[in-house]
């Protein structure tokens, strides 16, 4: 698998995102839909924006999946990507919007961490906003495609290993995770003054 060229290069990726954009998700699950508001969280939206236009998200798996909280995504398949993005963080956006079920928001690590990693909330997880969870879309269609996840193997991925061996560890030791085929950009809300 040959790495797209510009994701190598983190520092290159920030186009702004158009103020409102949907994310068709096709999964081996199913196919969602992801409505981003970049009002929400600008800074957020722009990465999510720039991740889905370089097909970051191809062969990702959802590694992370809590029943009743959330499912996590957001490490490439291939390591030799994961390696630039490690330290290719964002700083925080303001939270203007709940963690409510169904919407989108990238995991952290602490203050200004932000990176690749995101999670769809399944529950009413309003605790994690005043830890600065910053929500930026929501899925407006699929939610029940969301909801099948598998989530056989709950939180025993490795994420250091999935960072550094990437989809071969995964094949290897979780063969039942599901992971994207492809996310693009579906409508790029034409006329918005982006």
């Amino acid at each position: 698998m040959k790495a797209n060229q510009e994701l190598l290069q983190p520092a290159s990726l920030t186009a702004k995102s158009p103020d409102e954009f949907d994310v068709k998700f096709a999964t081996t699950k199913g196919d969602f839909v992801v409505h981003v508001t970049r009002a929400w969280a600008a800074l957020g939206a722009d990465r999510f924006y720039n991740l889905v236009q370089h097909h970051f998200f191809t062969d990702a798996a959802f590694f992370r999946v809590i029943p009743g909280f959330m499912v996590q995504f957001g490490l490439n398949a291939d390591p030799a990507v994961n390696r630039p993005w490690r330290n290719a963080t964002i700083k925080d956006d303001p939270v203007t919007q709940s963690n409510k079920p169904g919407y989108i928001t990238f995991a952290t690590a602490g203050p200004n961490t932000r990176t690749t990693q995101l999670f769809i909330n399944y529950g009413n997880n309003t605790f994690l906003d005043n830890q600065g969870f910053a929500p930026f879309g929501q899925v407006t269609s699929g939610m029940d495609v969301v909801q099948q996840i598998y989530s056989g193997y709950g939180e025993s991925p490795d994420q250091g290993k999935i960072t550094a061996e990437g989809k071969a560890y995964l094949e290897k030791n979780f063969p039942k995770l599901d992971a994207i085929r492809s996310a693009v950009i579906a409508s790029p809300a034409l006329g918005s003054d982006a």
